[in-house]
């Protein structure tokens, strides 16, 4: 699997989030500041790490968005991690490993295991089905990172 646009989705994203570092835009009711974008993502790639491994390693794989929509875990993540710089730099690490998780260490097979499948935005249920593994990982790249790139941006000081 060509992993060029999962690697770019992740760049837009760190760039981004590297130019809102220092913003104090209050975000809309209801979204998230900049922090909150990162450690959502941040569990989603934990996600997806481990629904990867598990196909790689033969085991049964699901893919549940559900824990990185919790308001309390996204501030334990923030708290643990310790915010802004540390949270760009485990997303930095995380990228590496999906890219390398996700591209010439799975076979065409591997990457079509459907997973077990479920997410959520917003409290409404997207998705409630089996999906290939290799789809997860082009919505991250086509869909879920861009999308928080957006965010991010319009908390920019200079959005």
């Amino acid at each position: 699997m060509d992993t060029a646009p999962l690697r770019d989705a992740y760049r837009a994203l760190l760039d981004a989030a590297a130019s809102a570092a220092d913003a104090d835009t209050v975000p809309p009711p209801g979204e998230w500041n900049v922090e909150q974008i990162l450690a959502h993502v941040i569990v989603i790639n934990a996600v997806t790490i481990t629904a990867v491994s598990a196909v790689a390693s033969g085991s049964i794989a699901t893919y549940d968005n559900r824990l990185a929509q919790e308001p309390w875990t996204i501030e334990r993540v923030i708290a643990q991690a310790g915010g802004g710089a540390v949270l760009r730099n485990r997303i930095a690490l995380q990228a590496d490993a999906v890219c390398s998780l996700g591209g010439s260490m799975l076979s065409d097979a591997e990457l079509d295991v459907l997973v077990p499948t479920r997410l959520v935005s917003n409290g409404e249920l997207l998705v409630d089905q089996p999906v290939p593994l290799r789809d997860l990982l082009g919505g991250l790249a086509g869909t879920e990172l861009p999308g928080h790139t957006r965010q991010i941006l319009d908390l920019a000081p200079n959005a």
